[in-house]
């Protein structure tokens, strides 16, 4: 009988695909539906294997077998198939080399797609960097969708930004002004327990009463913190004057899909594709680079020199 040459690789393709499927790695949110591939591999693997060990026996048996060369070209097909299907899998698995001083850093906002929107791309470029990002969100946005829902995007766009650590509040929308001790107090047990090198914020220099509300808890909270960067939102006023930018070129595609978790503010002008790259293009061409992100600083205090 002929041995298939595929049926070796169904453990390898299946281990590398279920490995990839639980995997937040860089290189994986390049694909918009990374899920939906390792599902289509395996799904390949498990037809293609029996179709080859068929092929295989109807070459050694019964009248109607196929020529032996038709059969060797179809296990030869399948053989391509898979080992390209696997390849794909264990890229999916490829992880960053990791930076060789690790920082952690911690992005506040007040409801759940702000972050995303505000410093996705920055977030983004710290965690392929090797750096450790925990998340802090004031409200689950109730008054502005469903409160429900948003608070589960949340969660689900801080895993796809590779956060190590995701808290969602439920303070009230729109009110959060008058909630600052508590979400001061959340603001300091969050720092007392991650110790973080770097803040991210809303700016003072915004529209929405949450938005700056935030940011007066944040510098309360942080007010011993040498590095705090306020971070640039849709409703910032003209006030807003940026200083500091990060080149956000190798993520702007992922930060898209990360603005696009958050499915129940679809309708909103400011959440488009079109808007999130225009923006980044326009801070870009301030910054000198591609796209980019724009903070203004509160402090920002840096080591001159490496530490080892």
């Amino acid at each position: 009988m002929t041995v298939s040459l595929s049926a070796p690789l169904l453990v390898a393709l299946l281990a590398a695909a279920t490995a990839a499927t639980g995997a937040d790695r860089p290189l994986r949110r390049r694909f918009r539906r990374p899920r939906l591939i390792q599902v289509l591999a395996v799904g390949a693997a498990l037809v293609l294997v029996p179709a080859n060990a068929a092929y295989g026996l109807a070459s050694e048996s019964g009248p109607d077998r196929p020529a032996g060369g038709t059969a060797t070209g179809v296990q030869l097909a399948s053989l391509v198939v898979l080992c390209g299907l696997a390849g794909l899998c264990g890229v999916l698995r490829i992880a960053p080399a990791p930076t060789r001083l690790p920082r952690r850093v911690l992005a506040i906002g007040a409801h759940p797609d702000d972050l995303e929107l505000a410093c996705g791309g920055t977030l983004l470029r710290l965690v392929d960097s090797g750096h450790e990002v925990h998340v802090l969100v004031m409200s689950h946005g109730g008054r502005g969708g469903d409160g429900d829902v948003r608070a589960g995007e949340a969660e689900s766009a801080g895993r796809f930004l590779g956060a190590s650590g995701i808290e969602v509040l439920d303070l009230p929308d729109t009110r959060l002004a008058r909630h600052e001790n508590e979400m001061a107090e959340a603001i300091e047990r969050t720092i007392r327990r991650h110790r973080p090198d770097l803040v991210f914020t809303h700016s003072g220099n915004d529209q929405h009463q949450d938005h700056r509300a935030v940011h007066l808890a944040t510098l309360r909270a942080a007010r011993q913190h040498p590095a705090v960067l306020c971070y640039e939102s849709p409703s910032v006023t003209a006030e807003f004057r940026p200083s500091v930018f990060v080149d956000i070129s190798d993520q702007l595609d992922a930060k898209v899909c990360a603005v696009a978790t958050h499915h129940d503010q679809r309708a909103k002008p400011y959440v488009g594709e079109r808007q999130v790259r225009g923006l980044a293009a326009f801070r870009g061409g301030q910054a000198r680079v591609p796209v980019a992100e724009a903070f203004e600083p509160v402090r920002m205090s840096v080591p001159l020199v490496e530490e080892h």
